[in-house]
């Protein structure tokens, strides 16, 4: 009990010297010691390297778990040492109820396969986001806590002794300076000897301190390294995300393109369809052939591309789908931007802007 009273008074006493300095260094009545300016440029930095760390740690978060109650409550599994719940992801729940309603709708039905093939395509992109968000949080954002958690701490710690250290060198010159004063009145030369034996220990104690944190402080170029390797990770990582989820979306555009009925946009065409022409007259003779009516010419039929797709704006055009190959024709009297287009039995006006003829 009495080492415990001891100990509280001489830490208590220790509080209050630190407390007197750091008064007077503020009030301009004490000196105060400066370290050099190179051990100044690496607590900057240092402070720097914290602050835009937790920066870029807390929106990658964001970006990986736009939701923040899912984030809080991964936190807590983290910090309770506890492995979370498997959640799934957006594009998973979509996939979900895109195959509820295909079975509403009907699987046979043109609406309802192609919602079926949609909500595969969904679930993969959701399994391929998992993949992506394990992986960056393992490269990326795990040694990014580490070192907020680990060196920061450690860190920021050595730096507060260091400045306690500090206070009590100042506090020990304050007082060889007021024993050095009293002794040019009163022969004191005891309590000068004092005074200087415990500003000589303040100061090896400070000059080792100093050492330590600044070889800690020094280790941010190593964490600078260290985060440049884990940057390259995550970027390969989400490079091979986007190219997963390019390749899936792709080989669903190619399913719905051999789906009947279907109406996927081509793909290799960024520029938007062409505006239709108008026709020249209501009552041109090829506005009131039926499609029996059309017959093929015995030579002078071509082979066209198609370029983008085309919805009929009724019963005498052709509907086109982009890349496939068309027969066209022309027939006497018709306008110069429509052909005939023949597709197995089906026949009807086409756009020529919509087409590429071939040789």
């Amino acid at each position: 009990m009495d080492f415990n009273v001891k100990r509280l008074a001489t830490e208590a006493g220790l509080f209050l010297t630190r407390a007197v300095q750091f008064t007077e260094e503020k009030l301009w009545q004490s000196e105060k010691t400066n370290l050099d300016q190179d051990f100044e440029n690496l607590t900057v930095r240092a402070d720097c390297t914290k602050h835009w760390t937790e920066k870029i740690l807390r929106q990658t978060e964001i970006l990986l778990q736009p939701n923040p109650s899912a984030r809080i409550e991964e936190f807590l599994y983290e910090k309770l040492d506890m492995k979370a719940p498997s959640r799934i992801t957006n594009s998973e729940l979509l996939g979900q109820h895109m195959e509820d309603a295909a079975k509403e709708f009907g699987l046979e039905s043109p609406y309802g396969s192609t919602l079926v093939k949609v909500g595969e395509c969904e679930r993969r992109l959701g399994a391929v986001e998992k993949d992506f968000i394990q992986t960056a949080d393992i490269s990326f954002l795990s040694p990014l806590r580490n070192f907020l958690e680990g060196d920061c701490r450690i860190i920021s710690k050595e730096r507060r002794l260091l400045e306690n250290l500090r206070l009590d060198l100042d506090a020990c010159k304050t007082r060889v300076k007021k024993a050095k004063a009293a002794e040019a009145k009163v022969a004191v030369s005891h309590c000068v000897h004092v005074a200087e034996q415990e500003l000589k220990t303040a100061q090896k104690e400070f000059d080792r301190q100093a050492e330590v944190t600044r070889l800690l402080l020094e280790g941010i170029s190593c964490t600078h390294v260290n985060h440049l390797r884990c940057l390259h990770e995550f970027v390969e990582a989400q490079a091979a995300y986007y190219r997963q989820c390019h390749l899936h979306m792709q080989d669903l555009q190619e399913e719905l393109r051999r789906l009947p009925g279907g109406f996927a946009q081509n793909s290799s065409q960024n520029a938007p369809p062409p505006s239709l022409p108008e026709p020249e007259s209501v009552s041109s003779p090829v506005e009131t052939l039926t499609i029996e009516e059309v017959q093929a010419p015995a030579s002078g039929t071509r082979k066209a591309k198609v370029l983008y797709d085309y919805d009929a704006a009724d019963c005498s055009e052709l509907s086109l789908l982009a890349d496939e190959i068309i027969t066209v024709y022309t027939m006497p009297g018709m306008e110069s931007d429509w052909l005939v287009g023949e597709r197995g039995n089906q026949r009807g006006r086409v756009p020529v802007t919509y087409l590429e003829l071939l040789s």
